[in-house]
């Protein structure tokens, strides 16, 4: 693929002689960056050798600095972490791989396509039973049922009713069940 860059890019070799194939490779995966983000105003990438001296031979850095309307994104490969760094393209690819992911989460931010994370439920404790039991008023109105079992990092019987709880719930045989609960605020672990 040799499509056109419509914004400014520099290829920058640093302790490291210029070669036309990894330039030319560079530039395909940069044409490739604007199927995942339109938007990109100018790109740097770096590429050069690790100043760590290895036994195998040199392992490649390479640093990707992506230009947004809003900001940047940087994408960097350490070597020293991957031997198969000692191939440039493997190191080249590797960072425009960790690009790519950026520019697509960058993306589907700007899109509003933003994974929503649902607060777990809560609710107030209403009623406490000796035998170990006791019952939820959840924010929505419902009742959930929860077991001494249920309870995580306190102990039951130093529950009060009107205590807030988050909870996480099944369906159990008598209706809704909270399968653990915590007690917000309260940190006491069991002894």
């Amino acid at each position: 693929m040799n499509g056109e860059i419509s914004f400014p890019l520099e290829i920058e070799f640093r302790h490291l002689n210029r070669s036309e194939v990894l330039d030319n490779k560079i530039r395909e995966n940069v044409a490739r960056l604007t199927r995942y983000y339109e938007h990109i105003m100018s790109c740097r990438v770096v590429v050069e050798p690790s100043q760590n001296r290895h036994t195998k031979g040199n392992l490649y850095h390479v640093v990707i600095d992506v230009t947004v309307p809003t900001g940047e994104l940087v994408a960097s490969r350490d070597p020293s972490k991957n031997h198969a760094h000692e191939d440039p393209y493997v190191a080249v690819r590797d960072a425009f791989k960790a690009m790519q992911s950026q520019l697509q989460s960058f993306a589907a931010k700007q899109r509003g396509d933003v994974k929503r994370h649902e607060a777990p439920p809560h609710g107030r404790i209403v009623e406490l039973a000796p035998d170990g039991f006791g019952v939820i008023l959840a924010a929505d109105g419902r009742e959930v049922n929860f077991s001494r079992n249920s309870v995580v990092d306190y102990d039951f019987d130093k529950l009060q009713g009107g205590e807030t709880v988050r909870f996480s719930e099944v369906q159990g045989e008598d209706g809704p069940t909270a399968s653990t609960v915590h007690v917000e605020g309260k940190h006491h672990t069991t002894g």
